[in-house]
């Protein structure tokens, strides 16, 4: 009995407890449902010794530890119940058992109420209403806790039509303020769409009896996330829902699992299984509601009679009902091997959700098409993939029950793969969805809209497997668009499609338009008028697909430009030489006043086009920024360093000797450069020329300037960037060196890019700087003093000490 007693003290309870929590034997559901029973045991203890012998007084536990679900750092949720009585013991009994929990420093959420109490708190507060739906006696009175928890879902189930909607609105709220489970780098587990506050919602739904969620796979998934949050309280010793990336690496060690990737893919597949069940579930709340609501004046008006529910066709096998498309009575999912996929063309047309029960029908009968498809087929997953925003419901409700994998198994290695790159949005599966809506919008500018489609759907395919994703989905692409009926001809567009679906924009932003090769290179490539246009549209619907900060109309124009260039040479022109173009008559104004002053001399002319959607204001595609300067030492540092003090960002910079008249004596420099103000407003000319002339007489401490901005502003704990890199492109240009710099974007990059540049003597033609989320890739363009190209071993040595001096 001593021993007893001790063990159920908070002393024997604290060591019981770590040695459950360190016992590597146990874990998931079983050291939840123990840790639970070791916390009753304690609680129980604790509640005999404060109230030996009581009568009409309960301990309750509520909500994740009424559903015995403890993670080791979970809230313990506890109502203390009683019939009102006497209650000043139970204020006595509350001090008992509150105390001891807190000096364990254990988190504790605690009620003290009365049957109607309770009822009542319950009826004015929805999430007091979920907790007690899980409510399970722990010591006391069994009979009040069995009659409250009666009670309270006897109210649930009574006022189900008015409180689910608003269960409903609660879960929109939390998923608009906490984003998508299954596509967030660092994603809530709790709080976030298809998390665990959303697996409770569904147990709330079928607890009222109105409607029930998709059961199979619902379990394992809530689960899963319930283990990892375990893992995560475990490795962080804190009481956290949010996986945060620096933490991932730990978690999916604890867990048994190869990596961080592995980790969130099975986060995702789990979150996707609680989102759809959700969709599902809600989507039947609402017709069961509805129906509801109508029935009694269809009653009234037939007679008592009962009306049968109305069916409309929309394709041989595929009827709409009750707001969701359905099949036929007499469809034959076993014998019609295009049923799945036109019963998803026709849903998605229609704009309406695929009934549950009709999926699930089809994958049960569903086989493989054979190999190429037939016609029927491939258009009606055209007429899919075709039919906009309406597509991904649609898809995610055949991805759901395994028809994708069975149609495309190549998507089984992206699907829920995650992308870290802050840049995107969506797993990989997603966003080649996300592409195939984008560029649905795009079928009426180009010939051939079925092959964008198509390449829409595969670009990113090979990011499934290793090595550059691009050649290994050029061989998928191939592989698939074959098997799918596509002619030699058009697998061969597909497959270039899908090999260069960077090519535009990366030139575009990474390399000199003017030169010849690049121009060249970019049409070899493609190879026809045809597939440029594709590429085109595939490479804004693929950046639009990806988010914000992968498309601007500055990134359109630059691309429409390069565009306009290769067309040309694919239809027979060749390329201007930029060493042949003469200067025009603004910049010869330039350069004379800057050899009459022996300052430099700038202009500054913004630069407006409409947006690449629709908005309020159009996109600022920039200012241009056009110096003329006394040829000198240290003028790209000196520009770069004024350009970032004054906080502009820097998107192209090209630098170029200018032949004066004749009888002008003296050599002059040409910057034309394309700025932005990061907070929207400009510096007058004024005040870049004088910081412009003291930058370059050594006046101006830039890195003083620059170094103290950054103390102003200490950076945020977060992932440790990865070094920067630099390389030098091969046979990229004949006029000069191409230098890569790839770095993590911080004010004053190109800064200290030129300074280091001007340190090896080398003369900087042109820049092209471009920026993804936190990562910068600047392209340079660099000659001799004599103004060749660098031979191959000086260009690795400038390449080399350029990546010392970044990484210091």
């Amino acid at each position: 009995m001593h021993g007893q007693a001790e063990d159920s003290g908070p002393g024997g309870y604290a060591a019981a407890r770590l040695r459950l929590l360190n016992e590597k034997a146990r874990s998931g559901p079983p050291r939840r449902s123990a840790l639970a029973g070791l916390t009753d045991e304690w609680l129980a203890g604790l509640f005999a010794a404060g109230a030996p012998g009581a009568r009409g007084v309960s301990l309750v536990a509520v909500g994740g530890y009424g559903r015995a679900e403890l993670s080791p750092r979970s809230d313990l949720d506890l109502l203390l119940l009683h019939d009102g009585s006497a209650p000043e013991t139970v204020s006595a009994l509350a001090d008992r058992l509150w105390y001891p929990v807190w000096d364990r420093g254990l988190a504790l959420d605690h009620s003290v109420r009365t049957p109607a109490e309770a009822r009542k708190t319950a009826g004015e507060d929805l999430k007091v209403q979920l907790g007690l739906l899980d409510a399970r006696h722990i010591a006391g009175d069994l009979g009040l806790t069995t009659a409250l928890r009666t009670t309270v879902l006897a109210d649930w189930r009574n006022q189900a039509p008015k409180r689910l909607p608003a269960l409903r609105e609660l879960c929109e709220e939390r998923a608009a303020r906490h984003g998508e489970l299954q596509y967030l780098l660092e994603p809530d587990l709790k709080e976030a769409r298809g998390g665990l506050r959303d697996a409770t919602a569904l147990r709330a739904v079928a607890a009222s009896w109105l409607a029930d969620a998709p059961r199979e796979g619902l379990a394992e998934a809530r689960g899963r996330l319930l283990d990892v949050r375990d893992a995560l309280h475990l490795t962080t010793g804190r009481a956290t829902d949010r996986l945060a990336l620096q933490e991932q690496d730990q978690v999916a060690a604890e867990l048994g699992l190869l990596d961080a990737d592995a980790l969130l893919r099975q986060v995702y597949e789990a979150a996707r299984t609680i989102a759809y069940a959700g969709d599902v579930t809600w989507r039947e709340v609402g017709r069961v509601l509805r129906s509801r609501s109508v029935r009694p004046r269809l009653r009234a008006m037939m007679g008592g009679g009962k009306s049968a529910p109305e069916r409309s066709p929309l394709a041989e096998g595929v009827v709409e009902q009750d707001g969701e498309v359905v099949l036929a009575r007499a469809a034959r999912p076993d014998r019609d091997l295009v049923l799945p996929l036109r019963a998803a063309a026709a849903a998605a047309q229609a704009g309406l959700p695929l009934n549950l029960h009709a999926v699930r029908r089809m994958a049960a009968g569903a086989r493989a098409l054979p190999s190429p498809w037939p016609a029927e087929a491939r258009q009606q997953l055209l007429t899919l993939l075709g039919s906009g925003r309406p597509t991904v419901d649609v898809w995610e409700a055949l991805e759901a029950e395994g028809l994708i994998s069975l149609l495309l198994p190549d998507w089984d290695r992206v699907r829920c793969r995650p992308q870290r790159n802050a840049v995107h949005l969506w797993t990989v599966d997603r966003h080649l969805i996300e592409t195939a809506v984008r560029a649905s919008a795009f079928t009426r500018r180009v010939s051939r809209p079925d092959l964008l489609l198509i390449a829409a759907l595969l670009h990113d395919i090979g990011k499934g497997w290793p090595g550059d994703h691009s050649v290994a989905g050029e061989v998928i692409a191939r592989d698939v668009a074959a098997r799918i009926g596509f002619d030699a001809d058009d697998v061969t567009v597909i497959a270039t499609l899908v090999r260069h679906h960077l090519l535009l924009v990366e030139t575009a932003t990474r390399r000199d338009l003017d030169d010849p090769a690049t121009v060249r290179s970019v049409a070899e490539a493609v190879g026809s008028p045809g597939t440029l246009e594709l590429l085109h549209a595939l490479t804004e619907a693929d950046a639009l697909a990806t988010g914000p900060a992968a498309w601007s109309s500055w990134r359109a124009s630059l691309v429409a430009d390069l565009v306009k260039r290769v067309a040309a040479v694919l239809a027979g022109q060749a390329p201007p030489d930029p060493e042949e173009a003469a200067p025009t008559a603004q910049h010869e104004r330039l350069a004379l006043e800057a050899v009459a002053t022996g300052a430099p001399v700038l202009s500054l002319r913004a630069h407006t086009e409409p947006p690449a959607e629709p908005s309020d204001d159009p996109e600022p595609l920039g200012v241009e920024l056009l110096i003329a300067v006394p040829d000198q030492a240290g003028v790209l540092p000196a520009v770069a360093g004024v350009l970032a003090v004054h906080r502009l960002t820097v998107r192209t910079a090209e630098l170029r000797s200018l032949d004066l008249p004749d009888g002008v004596d003296g050599s002059v420099l040409l910057l034309d450069w394309r700025v932005a103000a990061e907070y929207g407003s400009l510096p007058q000319a004024a005040r870049l020329r004088a910081d412009l002339v003291r930058a370059l007489d050594g006046s101006l401490d830039i890195s003083g300037r620059l170094a103290e901005r950054d103390a102003a502003y200490p950076r945020r704990r977060g992932v440790v960037a990865p070094p920067p890199r630099v390389t030098v492109a091969p046979a990229a240009s004949r006029h000069a060196t191409v230098i890569e710099v790839r770095a993590q974007d911080a004010p004053g990059l190109l800064f200290r890019i030129g300074r280091a540049l001007e340190d090896t003597a080398v003369r900087v033609r042109s820049a092209h700087v471009s920026t993804l989320g936190a990562n910068a890739v600047d392209v340079f363009y660099v000659t001799q003093e004599q103004g060749v190209p660098l031979p191959g071993e000086e260009a690795v040595a400038v390449a080399r000490k350029l990546e010392e001096a970044l990484r210091v």
